[in-house]
């Protein structure tokens, strides 16, 4: 199953009205990723998110910021040789990162330092999957995308709107119920959400401005 119909929403304008109230909530944080990759050029949003994968934002976040410093083009990347193992080694699976960032910096250099516009070109690049390709066309390019991380997979299925077990089925049914205008900020929006208030673990209900619409709060007892 992907769909639900909306689960106990009932309608459009509900689910505009949660976003909307999750936006506000989030105003009082900060996303360390976001705010390291807001306004960035596709290549270092290209970078940053394969950096991210299995790693802390704040550490994500630290390290790209350290690796643009000493390289900024696909070019520079590529004459770190060994040091960029050594300046990416907080990362988890650092080893594995360099190789995938190599590859892919010698595909741009070949293509003129210039990163895919578009979903399929971007999937042909080496480790890029949906979410960073998605993540790329958001943020690096100001088009429309769905990211789906952890936090934006969970979310949704706590509220009812979806009932999906995969990320990549996560994404197509957000597609169909969330208006185009709140693409570009949902990401955003709920993985800070996310990190901050509805946590995996132990999420902090008290403090959620939307127990009222979600499913997960009803169903624990809490209301």
């Amino acid at each position: 199953m992907v769909l639900k119909c909306y689960g106990t929403l009932g309608s459009m304008a509900e689910i505009k009205k949660v976003i909307k109230l999750v936006k506000k909530e989030v105003q009082k944080y900060e996303n360390p990723v976001v705010a390291e990759i807001g306004n960035k050029s596709p290549f270092h949003v290209l970078i940053s998110c394969i950096l991210s994968l299995r790693t802390r934002d704040e550490t994500t976040a630290r390290v790209s910021s350290e690796l643009f410093k000493k390289a900024n083009t696909p070019n520079e990347i590529l004459h770190m040789k060994r040091n960029l193992e050594k300046t990416i080694r907080s990362v988890n699976y650092y080893k594995t990162k360099s190789k995938r960032i190599r590859e892919i910096c010698k595909i741009l250099a070949k293509r003129n330092n210039k990163v895919p516009e578009t979903m399929d070109d971007l999937l042909e690049l080496p480790g890029v999957g949906r979410k960073t390709a998605n993540i790329v066309l958001v943020y690096g390019f100001g088009k429309e995308g769905m990211p789906v991380d952890t936090h934006v997979h969970r979310i949704p299925n706590r509220l009812g709107w979806v009932n999906t077990k995969k990320p990549e089925q996560t994404e197509d049914a957000l597609r169909k119920i969330i208006p185009k205008k709140y693409w570009k900020d949902f990401n955003d929006i709920f993985v800070t959400f996310g990190q901050n208030v509805c946590k995996p673990v132990s999420p902090k209900c008290e403090k959620c401005p939307v127990t009222i619409h979600c499913d997960y709060y009803k169903n624990k007892g809490y209301s």
